[in-house]
């Protein structure tokens, strides 16, 4: 029987509903709608139809920067739009007259850089069911043959906004000794190997962290639910449990499949408020922990003093530690950017990261000795030649460096690290090391992790948002249930080369979004401070100008042509650029003011000119 014209709309009218209701659509414009939709050019004007009607039904609006988004009862709807979106463009720079431009007129242009970059939001409709079909709690049965350890207390410890929990970690005395877990979510529990659902995430291969939203590597049903280890709920787990001595070395280890429940879940705000209490000696009102849940305070300062002792451990080892800040983007409703904040580890983050850095040399030393097919995470050694170029120029700075045409040890380079701390030329010191250096990547051989300075080092910490950690917990949990037989043993030999490939490839698009997604929203935001003036720090000198990072991590270019007090050339050996008459000299690191002289999201630039100019 032929179907009827009003029939095949009727049809184009739900999926698109169901589409917009979808818990994981996030509001986007028509052309976006479009292009994920994969709707032909000849059939747009279709789309057009359909989504004129179900915004004459009331069923979904357009907000304020022109995206369709669905219709909330009870909060104001289409009829308010057109006066929310004109009272944004009242919001204008006092001195460009301009807000929001670079905006509304990219046709979101995060979205857009996803899907140029290859990465989908939505999931496959047979992953989801899969995920669908996931209990939302495990069963008795799950626990049969688990070490169980809900009787034992520990938390997690995340940012404040985190709904995809999949570590939390414990801490207990044994005589002299300390024991630490580490309980990471058993998400292959719940991913069977080829399935769907696995299939998608190898695809995608790590959860992508945008400044307005989160592409997960598997649904959020998963991730936020079953796979997330939620405070008072019973969960399935992969523990790492050491035994740490009084000089932080770890004497012992046991790899088990464990059933627990988070005693409470803390956020690094928290923790940080902990032991700033801790330190002011009654000079401060009390933390919020110390108040509510006292009898997690001794684990907790216990925590802290393990975290120090491991810490210094990895130092004493020659650990590279550099301390970069990372954006923090504040956006309004609209999704425009109010604010960039800097963001410095603290002493909670570099806890969790104390801990989750000990399980995962532990469990890729365990694996090591066995000699089993197994995923590690590698920094190779940086090239020899770049490295004494980059060192040439440490000791044109006046910093005494021992080695001289050898291959440099991480300890050499901290000790570098550690002379520059403080003083002028830290950031250029830091700068020049981090780009002399090689990328971390994944591989089936265990060549060691240059910048940690560790023998062994993998991904285990982190299944729901990472492919490799997933694919190890796999290797783990045959390894413990005695299933590794040769069958086996020659599939993992077979596919950890190319799951290690696509990782190390996909962990890089990832980066990659990630960084021309901040470019974004970083022009946007400075587009509305065109003319005003700010202090920053030359972080990069080419042939066409030096690139200037404000404190906020925001950064723009100070252009060749802006310069007009001399005629300047670019010293590349020394990353300067010269003045040939006055001899003036702009060098990496050096502090500058400037003044905004122009923003382009789309085109992802902000432009600076020196303020005294």
């Amino acid at each position: 029987m032929k179907k009827t014209k009003g029939h095949i709309l009727k049809k184009r009218k739900r999926l698109i509903e169901d589409f917009i209701f979808s818990k994981s659509y996030t509001p986007m414009r028509e052309k976006d709608i479009a292009m994920l939709l994969e709707v032909p050019k000849g059939r747009r004007k279709d789309l057009a139809q359909v989504l004129d009607i179900l915004q004459a039904e009331g069923k979904i609006e357009i907000n304020s920067k022109g995206r369709y988004q669905k219709v909330i009862p009870g909060r104001n709807g289409t009829k308010n739009a057109e006066k929310e979106k004109n009272a944004g463009s009242q919001r204008k720079n006092k001195k460009t007259g301009k807000r929001g431009s670079g905006t509304d007129n990219n046709e979101n242009l995060i979205t857009k850089t996803v899907l140029a970059n290859g990465i989908i939001e939505e999931f496959p409709q047979k992953v989801e069911r899969q995920a669908e079909a996931c209990p939302d709690e495990p069963s008795e049965a799950d626990f049969y043959g688990r070490l169980d350890l809900r009787n034992q207390q520990m938390v997690t410890i995340d940012g404040e906004d985190a709904k995809d929990l999949d570590d939390a970690v414990s801490l207990q005395r044994d005589g002299a000794f300390w024991r630490l877990g580490v309980h990471i979510a058993d998400v292959s529990n719940y991913v069977q190997a080829s399935s769907a659902l696995d299939r998608e995430a190898l695809k995608r291969g790590t959860s992508v962290y945008l400044c307005d939203r989160v592409i997960p590597m598997l649904p959020r049903k998963l991730s936020n639910g079953i796979c997330s280890l939620n405070q008072g709920e019973d969960r399935l787990a992969l523990s790492c449990i050491m035994k740490i001595d009084r000089e932080g070395k770890i004497v012992d280890s046991r790899i088990a499949e464990t059933v627990i429940c988070v005693t409470k879940r803390l956020s690094y705000n928290m923790v940080d408020e902990l032991f700033a209490d801790a330190d002011s000696k009654g000079e401060k009102a009390e933390s919020e922990i110390r108040k509510e849940y006292p009898g997690l305070v001794p684990m907790l300062m216990s925590m802290r003093g393990l975290a120090k002792l491991l810490r210094r451990r990895r130092q004493n080892r020659g650990a590279v530690d550099f301390d970069f800040p990372e954006a923090r983007f504040i956006l309004d409703d609209d999704d425009e950017p109010v604010e960039i904040r800097a963001e410095y580890a603290t002493e909670a983050t570099q806890l969790i990261e104390s801990f989750m850095l000990a399980a995962n040399e532990t469990v890729a030393e365990t694996y090591h000795r066995k000699g089993m097919p197994f995923l590690y995470r590698t920094h190779e050694t940086p090239d020899r030649d770049t490295m004494e170029e980059t060192l040439s120029f440490v000791r044109r700075q006046g910093y005494k460096v021992e080695k001289r045409g050898e291959e440099i040890t991480p300890g050499e380079v901290q000790k570098i690290i550690a002379q520059a701390e403080g003083t002028p030329e830290e950031n250029l010191i830091c700068t020049v090391l981090l780009r002399s250096m090689k990328q971390a990547r994944y591989t089936t051989e265990d060549i060691g992790h240059f910048g940690l300075a560790a023998k062994h080092y993998c991904h285990f910490t982190s299944p729901i948002r990472r492919y490799p950690d997933l694919q190890i917990h796999r290797i783990i949990k045959d390894d413990l249930r005695g299933r590794l037989h040769d069958r086996k043993l020659s599939y993992y030999y077979r596919i950890l080369d190319d799951v290690a490939w696509r990782s190390s490839a996909l962990e890089r698009r990832a980066v990659e979004t990630e960084r021309e997604t901040n470019k974004i929203k970083i022009a946007e935001y400075m587009l509305s401070h065109v003319g005003e003036e700010f202090t920053g720090t030359i972080s990069g000198v080419t042939g066409w100008g030096f690139y200037v990072q404000l404190d906020n991590t925001a950064e723009g270019l100070v252009g060749m042509r802006t310069l007009q007090d001399d005629y300047y050339e670019y010293n590349e050996k020394e990353h300067q650029i010269c003045g040939l008459h006055t001899g003036r000299v702009f060098t990496l690191g050096m502090k500058v003011k400037v003044k905004v002289l122009f923003a382009d999201p789309a085109m992802r630039i902000v432009d600076f000119q020196l303020a005294e100019d």
